[in-house]
């Protein structure tokens, strides 16, 4: 693919369809993790990945040089942690509506803020730090511990929250010397792997509806990826970072409509308190990237 021109407003509106199509990925998870393993899910969804990224890696730079990496063992790192939190994500969707989860998964870019600084090593300024203490309270008004309606399982999605923080600022680290493609090819590949060799001890026979839901379950992965992807060649990056937050709102339509879930006034008001600080955090980012530019 040649270069292409930056057209923000393509950019979003394609941003917009991915993370609806990101949304629709999380509710056929929720379907098929009460009939399903976790490790057979995450395996055939790295299997499809995998196949996409080599069609990619072969198209860029071929796959030869898409294999080649500068930094291998960090690569490896980082592919192992979003496997992590992949599984964890779909396992946590057995005990957790979509919605809920959402609203508390949108704090990754707190922790991205919070430890760029000992991983990266970035400067992050007092106003971010605090967009960060304020969105962690956003965080604690939905889980409200120390009460009666605390749940256990609630943690999980912070739990994976971190991981994808990690996984992210390890990518940051990668991109600097290794090219997309081999990022992308030793993410499929490490993660069909370290996902079979579980899923090999867990493997059950699954009926026709359950492939069925499999298959719709792998299209609309590489669908939403293969769209996040053309809406980064289309926009940068640090502007589209607000848009991710849209999975909340249709998680909730879809949460809503597909199985019946209802947030009380707590996760919303926390939800809202948690999009807010992170949106500040995104902003600032882009009017420092800006300044560096100029």
């Amino acid at each position: 693919m040649g270069p292409v021109k930056h057209t923000p407003l393509a950019g979003m509106l394609v941003m917009v369809v991915a993370t609806f199509i990101f949304a629709v990925q999380d509710a056929i998870t929720k379907s098929l993790t009460t009939e399903l393993p976790v490790a057979q899910i995450v395996f055939v969804r790295f299997v499809a990945f995998a196949l996409m990224a080599l069609f990619i890696a072969h198209r860029e730079v071929g796959l030869r040089s898409a294999f080649v990496s500068a930094t291998p063992s960090l690569q490896l790192l980082r592919c192992i942690i979003m496997c992590a939190e992949i599984a964890l994500f779909a396992y946590a969707l057995r005990f957790l509506g979509i919605a809920q989860m959402h609203a508390l998964f949108a704090c990754f870019p707190l922790f991205v803020a919070a430890l760029s600084v000992p991983l990266l090593k970035e400067a992050v300024g007092w106003r971010r730090w605090l967009a960060v203490i304020i969105g962690f309270i956003g965080t604690l008004i939905i889980l409200r511990p120390g009460t009666a309606v605390f749940d256990p399982y609630a943690l999980y999605p912070l739990l994976g929250a971190i991981l994808y923080a990690v996984y992210n600022l390890l990518t940051r680290r990668v991109s600097r010397q290794d090219s997309f493609a081999t990022s992308l090819v030793y993410f499929g590949g490490v993660g069909a792997v370290a996902s079979g060799l579980v899923a090999m001890w867990q493997w059950q026979l699954m009926s026709g509806e359950q492939m069925k839901l499999l298959a719709y379950l792998c299209v609309t992965s590489v669908i939403a990826h293969m769209m996040l992807m053309k809406a980064l060649q289309l926009t940068e990056a640090v502007v589209l970072q607000p848009f991710q937050y849209l999975i909340l709102p249709w998680a909730i339509l879809l949460g809503y409509f597909l199985f019946d879930e209802k947030l009380d006034t707590y996760t919303i008001v926390g939800a809202l308190v948690v999009v807010s600080s992170g949106g500040y955090v995104a902003y600032r980012e882009y009017r420092l990237q800006r300044r560096v530019i100029q």
